[in-house]
């Protein structure tokens, strides 16, 4: 593994003569960051690996020992070598060992020196805990309190509808590394716009040592309308209109995620003309609401009546209004 070839102090970004507690540290912190429900970027995995082999040696006291003595070559050195440097290594000047000096060839400040573990720390049991294993065999060997689990996050896409009015909606989405699904009720709030995350609390990672459950973020996407196209909260629309509508004037009935509305559509209007209709886009609980924007497309029949075309003949002849008369 890469852990290997590289130093597992390095791997975990502590120094040589880091303490129990900050190793812990720094592993629940790399862990949480590159565990696969957490991190999808290409090489967490591996990461993760590496960080969790590195904290393996270094967490127990006897490999511990042996990798700070031996470096990389730690498997291969027999336990009976390594207890027999141990000994050279606290034995009093001249008290055995001809020929050997204070210390074991190769070692560096002595392990010692740093403060000691204590007791060995439960792997298993740590990821476990950290990651919604459960709460652990052996209790927290460090004298710590409960640990909090981690947040996650999820994607979610819902209809403009939905964005509009909320509500309660099931949901379903795909699990961790064994694959299976979880359902959710998800309390939409009204007005939700794009990018928003809503907070499931609880249902993130588990806790370690009695600590309460991470939340669960879900972001919100909303999905492209047929009809209707999403600004924030401003909502535009496009509104077909007869040429007699667009030329007289008229209130015409409109369809909004709010129920259909009228427009009144001043004489004289152009196809492309946006009226706005303030207050009528997504709603907002903390402020004023979005807009809703008109856009008029002018239409006129593929198939003219003869009435419908003696009419229009009749117009075109009385008129004088040129539309290209200013270009």
């Amino acid at each position: 593994m890469a852990a290997e070839r590289r130093d597992f102090y390095e791997v975990l970004g502590v120094p040589r003569t880091a303490t129990a507690e900050e190793i812990q540290r720094a592993y629940r912190t790399l862990a949480r960051r590159n565990h696969p429900d957490v991190n999808k970027e290409p090489g967490a995995e591996d990461r993760f690996k590496d960080i969790t082999e590195a904290y393996d040696v270094l967490s127990d006291p006897k490999s511990r020992r042996k990798y700070d003595r031996f470096g990389a070559q730690w498997r291969q050195v027999p336990d009976d070598v390594e207890q027999r440097a141990g000994a050279r290594q606290r034995a009093p000047a001249g008290a055995g060992f001809p020929g050997q000096g204070a210390g074991f060839p190769g070692q560096g400040a002595g392990f010692g020196g740093r403060g000691g573990f204590g007791e060995e720390v439960d792997v298993e049991d740590l990821l476990g805990s950290i990651f919604g294993g459960g709460q652990g065999r052996g209790g927290d060997r460090f004298g710590r309190g409960p640990v909090p689990g981690a947040d996650t996050q999820a994607e979610i896409t819902i209809s403009v509808e939905d964005a509009y009015h909320g509500g309660r909606r099931r949901i379903t989405l795909p699990g961790g590394l064994g694959g299976r699904t979880r359902e959710y009720e998800v309390n939409i709030p009204a007005g939700v716009t794009e990018g928003q995350r809503i907070r499931l609390a609880g249902q993130g990672s588990g806790g370690a040592r009695g600590g309460p459950s991470g939340d669960l973020y879900l972001v919100v996407h909303i999905a492209p309308h047929p009809r209707y196209k999403l600004s924030g909260r401003d909502i535009t629309l496009e509104i077909p209109l007869a040429p007699w509508e667009a030329a007289l004037g008229a209130s015409v009935p409109v369809e909004t995620p709010g129920g259909v509305v009228r427009v009144d559509v001043p004489p004289g209007t152009s196809s492309g003309r946006r009226l706005r209709l303030r207050g009528r886009g997504l709603p907002n609980p903390r402020g004023a609401p979005g807009d809703l924007y008109v856009q008029t497309k002018i239409m006129v029949p593929a198939q003219l009546s003869d009435a419908e075309r003696r009419l229009f003949e009749e117009l075109a002849t009385v008129s004088s209004y040129n539309p290209r008369g200013d270009r």
